[in-house]
């Protein structure tokens, strides 16, 4: 049959359909992915309900559902398999990646504060362990945390401590360009008695450290419960603040769960410029997939503002 017969036939075809009441079904359009305004970065687990467990799948998932970025806390304790698998898959989509946890963290006794060189050293080793991890899944942040509280110091004493290791820290940092981020965490509902509490003190210790490789993550769970005033202490401590993390508040789940008028403090950071990622370093407030289609349309919510 030549072409144009077969396309008269086909012509004629569907008007018999449409005239017996049956028209003929419509191809399906191409999805079209989710932009976001902003780069927020699910971690494993987060998704597993829909993508399954192994991670390069979740990985995808993640992708097709908008989101340009991925944190794992706990990348440095995975094999290097699985680190150059999940960076594999990153790259092809074209994905960037968050922190990891650089260091082992002392919750319970004083280290960074107390000056000592055997806790000094240690740190320093896994700083140094940490750069192989970084380059291997094209990191370009970690976090650090100096540490418990030293009783029998004055602060003052303990922050001078502190600032001398993170020099050393940003020594061995700054030539692979990259940054380790301290994060301050609250004493109230989850860490009392750690060092590094508040966003000033962060911005002390960093402008004393003096070093592209030493700068803020400012963790907006914790610091709304430490001390509140999230947008005014964003602009006084911007220029050294490179990466930011969520959680509602109460109970450390996604946006529009809590009291964070997220919307506003994301637009916030929005019109300063940010360009880097904001991990979604929180739970889901329901359980399933129904829960983790809850944590893509809250944020879908919160990022709905005129970019």
């Amino acid at each position: 049959m030549k072409r144009r017969d077969f396309v008269r036939a086909g012509l004629a075809a569907g008007a018999g359909l449409a005239a017996a009441g049956t028209a003929p079904v419509a191809s399906a359009a191409p999805r079209t992915r989710r932009t976001f305004n902003l780069k927020y970065a699910p971690h494993f687990g987060m998704f597993k309900h829909h993508a399954g467990d192994d991670v390069v799948d979740q990985i995808k998932f993640m992708a097709d559902e908008g989101f340009r970025a991925l944190e794992d806390n706990g990348m440095k304790g995975r094999s290097v398999r699985d680190q150059e698998r999940i960076a594999a898959e990153m790259a092809r989509l074209g994905m960037e990646m968050g922190v990891f946890v650089a260091h082992t963290i002392f919750w319970t006794e004083p280290s960074l504060t107390t000056g000592k060189e055997e806790y000094r050293e240690r740190f320093l080793k896994e700083i140094r362990e940490s750069v192989d991890v970084a380059r291997r899944v094209n990191a370009r942040w970690m976090t650090v945390v100096p540490g418990h509280v030293d009783l029998r110091l004055e602060m003052d004493y303990q922050t001078a401590n502190v600032v001398e290791t993170l020099r050393r820290a940003a020594d061995i940092l700054e030539p692979h360009g990259l940054t380790m981020v301290l994060e301050p965490l609250n004493h109230w509902a989850n860490h009392p008695g750690l060092f590094l509490s508040k966003i000033p003190q962060a911005y002390l210790i960093c402008r004393a450290v003096d070093s592209p490789a030493c700068k803020i993550l400012f963790d907006i769970y914790h610091q709304q419960i430490q001390e509140g005033n999230l947008i005014p202490n964003m602009e006084r401590a911007w220029d050294e603040i490179a990466y930011f993390q969520i959680g509602d508040n109460p109970g450390r789940k996604e946006p529009t769960t809590g009291e964070i008028n997220y919307r506003n403090v994301f637009k916030y950071i929005h019109d300063r410029g940010y360009t880097g990622i904001l991990g979604m370093e929180h739970g889901n407030s329901k359980p399933g997939k129904a829960g983790e289609r809850a944590v893509i349309q809250a944020y879908e919510e919160v990022d709905r503002f005129e970019a």
